[in-house]
């Protein structure tokens, strides 16, 4: 597939209310919004054609509406809002909204992605096309116990260096590449039956959960730290 022909639409969802981060998606960063930060990301990408976001809030539908006209807005209906939905449901609901070729899909909890990595992830996909989805993981090396304190991925009678173990990779929540047919295909899911994982560096990949996690992507964003 010549990606340049294909039509590629990212989906970023922003609920209103946000339990940890209170009222985290317009939470100042580095002084604007913090949604901000990864849609000027997204609209610098070579290869997406559309911004879409997702929302119940408002607030953020008047921000978007001033500051990102280009960026078209999907109402989320009252059924889809609160904390306990999923966001496959919500990507459902997208899907039944919009027809691009390949979709992908971030957060504005993610503000250190940067637009490389975006057209990579992009590209990756394209080019390994025996795979039907992508998602961005984070390589992790290190000794890892249960909770009974038994080790989970190491001997503890033969310790060996932590750069010598076997990778663990967590899912991490930045990217998700997928097609309208693998999703319907994994029974509404966006990593797929033969997903394709893609690795993000440690810092690249915060996802801000807590107040912590802001404080620290704001100050290595405001710093304009290489990473």
């Amino acid at each position: 597939m010549d990606i340049e022909k294909l039509k590629i639409a990212a989906l970023v969802p922003m609920k209103k209310n946000s339990e940890r981060v209170p009222n985290k998606n317009m939470k100042l960063f580095n002084g604007k919004p913090l949604y901000h930060a990864i849609i000027n990301t997204l609209l610098k990408s070579k290869y997406i054609n559309t911004i879409f976001i997702d929302t119940d809030s408002e607030i953020i539908i008047n921000d978007v509406q001033l500051n990102f006209p280009t960026i078209s807005i999907l109402n989320r209906p009252i059924e889809l809002q609160g904390d306990y939905v999923s966001m496959n449901e919500i990507i459902n609901h997208n899907l039944g909204k919009i027809n691009y070729d390949i979709y992908l899909q971030t957060h504005s909890t993610n503000p250190l992605i940067n637009v490389h990595t975006v057209d990579l992830a992009l590209s990756t996909f394209i080019e390994n096309n025996h795979y039907d989805s992508l998602f961005s993981v984070t390589k992790i090396q290190s000794r890892f116990y249960w909770s009974d304190g038994s080790p989970l991925n190491h001997d503890i009678n033969n310790l060996i260096r932590t750069q010598d173990l076997k990778p663990i990779y967590e899912e991490n929540s930045n990217i998700y590449i997928f097609t309208e047919q693998s999703f319907k295909d994994s029974n509404l899911k966006r990593i797929g039956l033969k997903p394709l994982m893609f690795e993000i560096n440690k810092i690249e990949s915060i996802d801000i959960d807590e107040v912590e996690d802001f404080n620290l992507a704001e100050l290595i964003y405001a710093h304009n730290l290489k990473y």
